[in-house]
């Protein structure tokens, strides 16, 4: 599922193709992607003008002169400037000068339209790479494990499987480790590695594991210096270990048995 990076990533390189633009007409086809009436969906966005497009979380904010579209790529979704439909196209706005597609081969992601601020975004936590020392130290009082912690959107807006793994292997912590037990100077750390790792994914216009894609079609990089990610049972980059993968909260996870302690 594309993370913060990737959604990052896709924001900036579609951003400039749409700034600006009148959405001329728009055609949906998924009853996952867009539930409910898309002939009403559709006529909500036709005639408008794209004002802005940010990331919120793992969504793509599109901001219209009447109403707003939230974008979630789900596990397989793709947003791409230009191109032709294909079988996997479950969006298609057709543009003043071009076309926007939304591919989603196992649709599971989502395109809304709202009057005001979407509801779902709304519903998010801080930005990691925003959110404060303290404010982190304060939410970190949970008695709860960390790894399925972080992964709340609640919690903090982005974080998913692949950068929370990183994260706790570069901070030496165990995914089961319980947050509130976790001294200042751990969390301290965690604090700043994660907003270190983001920071240098997005530079590496992130990681391309499957179905990932910028909105240039272009794959992202960062999945080349992955330390425990997809490499179980490989050697830990640091003492040789094999890398270990287990399920927590129902969620692949990798980690170092000796480098990440609870």
């Amino acid at each position: 599922m594309p993370e913060l990076p990737e959604v990052e990533t896709v924001v900036r390189t579609v951003a400039p193709y749409l700034i600006g633009r009148r959405i001329r007409d728009a055609r949906f086809t998924s009853k996952f992607v867009t539930p409910g009436n898309r002939t009403a969906l559709a006529a909500h966005v036709t005639g408008r003008t794209i004002t802005s497009v940010r990331r919120r979380g793992k969504f793509i904010v599109i901001e219209l002169d009447e109403g707003t579209l939230a974008i979630h790529l789900g596990m397989t979704g793709n947003l791409l400037a230009g191109g032709k439909a294909g079988e996997h196209t479950h969006g298609l706005f057709t543009l003043e000068d071009g076309v926007l597609l939304y591919n989603d081969p196992r649709q599971f992601g989502r395109i809304e339209w709202s009057a005001g601020p979407a509801k779902r975004v709304a519903k998010l936590g801080p930005e990691p790479l925003e959110i404060t020392l303290e404010d982190f130290q304060k939410r970190m009082k949970r008695r709860t494990r960390v790894k399925p912690l972080l992964m709340n959107q609640a919690f903090l807006a982005g974080m998913g499987n692949i950068y929370t793994d990183e994260s706790l292997f570069r901070s030496g912590i165990h995914p089961l480790a319980i947050a509130s037990r976790l001294n200042a100077s751990r969390v301290a750390r965690l604090h700043q590695v994660i907003r270190e790792l983001l920071t240098e994914a997005i530079e590496h216009r992130g990681s391309t594991i499957s179905d990932y894609r910028d909105a240039d079609g272009a794959c992202g990089g960062f999945q080349l210096l992955h330390q425990v990610y997809g490499r179980d049972g490989e050697p830990c980059t640091v003492c040789g270990t094999p890398i270990k993968k287990t399920l927590v909260a129902q969620r692949g996870t990798h980690h170092c048995p000796k480098c990440q302690r609870r």
